[in-house]
């Protein structure tokens, strides 16, 4: 065992592939100054199936965060679990903590639907409501109580943040559903930052769009970290190394193996499992 800089143990190499299974503790110093989102020995379970597996990280402001890992290895249940999404699966349950800004989301007098106006989300698939691009934006302010002033003005300034605006001014009337995949993506993007929350959740946003689509998230994901937190699920690792500033790679079982500086992981990870994954040789 060594100690970190703040003070925490860490696992060698050997020890973790002596027992992968001895320590929830991920290998990795990343520098975190301030942190935004802090879990702490986090575990989830679907009914008698456990997802998670004692998660502890840091997951600093203003900077992206990406969530990599082989399917089923606990990523999105992760990133579901920051905004309380998984409150919507009847069979879910946590322990452990999960802090943002340092409360607990989890504590009883904690309303999930507050929550989520502060920490959004963007699925997997595009989904805009079947109401025009300007009401499919303006619904996030609406439903929020947030269309007060210049809704017009807001509308417009998520769609430009987004990277849509200049594509869709001449058609704002039209549906929302008329637009190519990666235009309805952007659009969900500009939807759950028109309320103006902190944290913005991704789960693989761009798996279902083409290479020039999937360009153009990516370009827009690191331009919206100069204002928001951003935490991305990904099983694109070349994605993930061109657009993260911290990365966290999950493993099978629901365990956090390592999370540190993006740049370290993909040239120099601690651990021989997470070189593995990298490098192709299982996942």
């Amino acid at each position: 065992m060594t100690a970190d800089p703040v003070g925490q143990q860490t696992v060698s190499k050997s020890e973790l592939a002596e027992d992968s299974q001895s320590s929830e503790t991920p290998l990795g110093t990343p520098d975190v100054r301030n942190p935004v989102i802090e879990s702490n020995d986090l575990d989830v379970y679907y009914g008698d199936t456990q997802a998670l597996h004692g998660i502890t990280m840091e997951i600093p402001e203003r900077q992206v965060t990406a969530l990599i890992g082989p399917s089923g290895c606990g990523k999105s249940t992760f990133l579901r679990s920051i905004n309380r999404m998984n409150d919507l699966i009847d069979v879910a349950r946590v322990d452990g903590d999960l802090f943002f800004h340092g409360k607990n989301v989890y504590d009883d007098d904690v309303d999930p639907v507050a929550l989520r106006r502060r920490i959004g989300m963007v699925f997997q698939k595009p989904n805009p409501f079947p109401k025009s691009i300007f009401d499919n934006v303006a619904y996030g302010l609406r439903v929020q109580g947030k269309d007060d002033g210049d809704v017009e003005a807001k509308v417009r300034r998520a769609l430009e943040r987004a990277a849509l605006l200049d594509e869709v001014e001449d058609k704002l009337d039209e549906s929302g559903l008329d637009l190519s995949g990666g235009q309805q993506q952007r659009l969900c993007i500009a939807r759950a930052i028109a309320p103006d929350p902190e944290v913005i959740l991704m789960d693989e946003p761009a798996s279902a769009l083409d290479p020039v689509a999937t360009s153009k998230i990516e370009d827009l994901v690191e331009e919206l970290a100069e204002e928001y937190t951003v935490v991305i699920v990904t099983h694109n690792m070349q994605q993930a190394a061109r657009i993260s500033d911290k990365t966290a790679v999950f493993l099978t079982g629901g365990h956090l193996v390592e999370f540190d500086d993006t740049n370290k992981i993909f040239e120099n990870p601690e651990s021989d499992r997470v070189e593995d994954y990298i490098t192709g040789k299982f996942g």
